[in-house]
This record gives C-alpha cells, structure tokens and sequence, in this order.
C-alpha cells in the first residue's frame, strides 16, 4: 500500500507524463531527501522508472510490467548470463537472462526455446575461437590480393545471424556513440586480459593504436590506450583529415576503403621493430590495419 505523499508522487508524474525530483520537491514542498526516499519505494515496486543520470534525471511511469520469466535449463541460463547484453531502445542496458527474456517478449519469441537457439549459434562462431581469440587471417586472404599483417585476430565477433550485435559488439557501439566513459573502461576490462595474453604469445615488442577518424570529445581509443597503461614502446599513427573526414565504414567498395586507409593515415617516427601490434576498436575490410 502507498503512503499518501507516495500516491501524491504517481498522480503529479501520470498527469504530466514525467516529473524531475526537483519538480516533486517544489510541488510537495518537502525534503529532498524525503522525496528520493518516496522515489525509491516506487521503483521498488515497480511503480516508476528512471531515465539519466545526474544531473538530468527524470521518472516516469513505469510501462506494463512484462511477465517475469526465467529459464528453464541452468546450463543455458549461466551461458546467457555471461554472453548476453541488451540495450533497450530508450537507453537502458540489460544484461543476462533478464535482458535476453526482455528482447525476446518484445519481439515475440518463446524465451527457453529462442536461448536453446541463441547458444547454438553463439557456439557455431566459438568454433572460431582458439585461446580466448578469433583468428582473423583467413578474412584478409579472401579480402585482398596483398595480406601486410603477418596475423589478425579478433577478441569477439560484431554481431551474429538473427541475435544482432555480441556483448561487446553492443557496448563498443554505444560506448562511442554516447561516449559514457563508464562503458569504455567497461570495455577494457573486458579485452585486457585477451590483450596481455596476445602481447605475452607473439612476443610483441611495441604497440600502435588506430586513429579515429570522427573528432569527438571523448576518443575510446585514446581512454583505452590510458586503461591499458602497456609498458611497451608506442608506434605514433596520425590521421590526416582533408575538406571532409571520412570513415571507412562510409565506404562500400573495397578499393575506396583501400585509398582512404592509404593516403589518410600515417606512421610518425619511425623505428625497427620485430613484432608490432596494432590495435583497432573495429574491423570491416580490414582495408586500415592492412
């Protein structure tokens, strides 16, 4: 049962469809702590739901509360629960079982038989994967007639046939996207350790990180060259942007991809190393790590 101010709190943010904190407080002419603490019962109950972060917070009604649904086999729950991440379309982020059983009650799938199906081709692209690495060179072979790279690898695939994009896949995206600073670093601790296994393996004596080519406030390759904090000696690549930047992903044809990796991007000083390893958030082509 709601107290009276609770009730109060529904009522102001049904009839105006949402309602900061500050306008609660102003029109119940109470604490602020009180109001946040009559906030809280009702995201408890299910009541309301919060969208932002401080300082633009804003709660709203919550919609109709979808059927609560766990799944049925345990071995396929722990694989969705480490696999699985959902961005709703107005921004939240939903991980595990219940994000998978969310994406499947919004698009109408039956959620034990859809995760049965959902492991299947998550374990079909796991046959790529060899010491926690997806090995990329028979990409580049089929790509293109001269292959630099002695080796590519992947930490993870983009996206699968009918799932849409990978956890990672997702987080990379809207990282950039949003740039949340909170998701990036989210990131590295994700692909550190894939990354000090890879550096340990080849024997990688110095390390490159792509450019952007998109100026934003916040770059995810420069946070991550600050998470990853490596010792090794740093091989300085510039992006040259004439009247127009353009991404790589812009491009559809393949020899396009090639002249823009070629003549936009550039090594500074130059120094003999055996083993470079160049890291890039993403891979198309591969026209530009090529």
């Amino acid at each position: 049962m709601l107290t009276e101010t609770g009730n109060n709190i529904v009522k102001y943010i049904q009839e105006r469809q949402g309602a900061t904190a500050k306008e609660l407080v102003d029109f119940l002419l109470i604490s602020p702590q009180a109001v946040f603490k009559q906030l809280k019962k009702l995201q408890e109950k299910g009541l309301i739901t919060k969208f932002g972060s401080p300082p633009k917070v804003f709660y709203v009604l919550a919609g109709e509360k979808q059927a609560v649904v766990g799944l049925q086999d345990k071995n396929v729950s722990k694989y969705i629960n480490d696999n699985y991440l959902y961005i709703t379309p107005d921004g939240l982020l939903l991980e595990g079982v219940g994000g998978f059983v969310y994406w499947c009650q919004r698009n109408g799938f039956e959620p034990n038989k859809t995760a049965r199906e959902y492991v299947a081709t998550s374990k079909k692209y796991a046959a790529f994967r060899h010491n926690g690495l997806i090995d990329g060179r028979t990409k580049l072979a089929q790509t293109f007639k001269d292959v630099y790279l002695d080796k590519l690898f992947y930490l993870d695939f983009y996206s699968i046939e009918r799932f849409g994009k990978t956890k990672l896949g997702a987080m990379l995206l809207y990282a950039k996207q949003s740039q949340d600073k909170k998701l990036i670093k989210q990131i590295g601790g994700m692909t550190y350790h894939g990354g000090q296994k890879l550096i340990k393996n080849e024997n990688i004596q110095a390390v490159g990180f792509i450019p952007p080519t998109v100026d934003r406030k916040i770059q995810l390759q420069k946070e991550l060259e600050k998470f990853f904090a490596l010792s090794l000696p740093k091989v300085k690549i510039f992006k040259a942007v004439n009247q127009i930047a353009v991404p790589q992903k812009s491009l559809n044809r393949l020899p396009d991809r090639i002249i823009n990796a070629r003549n936009t991007i550039f090594v500074g000083e130059v120094q003999p190393f055996r083993t470079i390893l160049l890291i890039d958030d993403a891979v198309g082509s591969g026209a530009t790590l090529n």
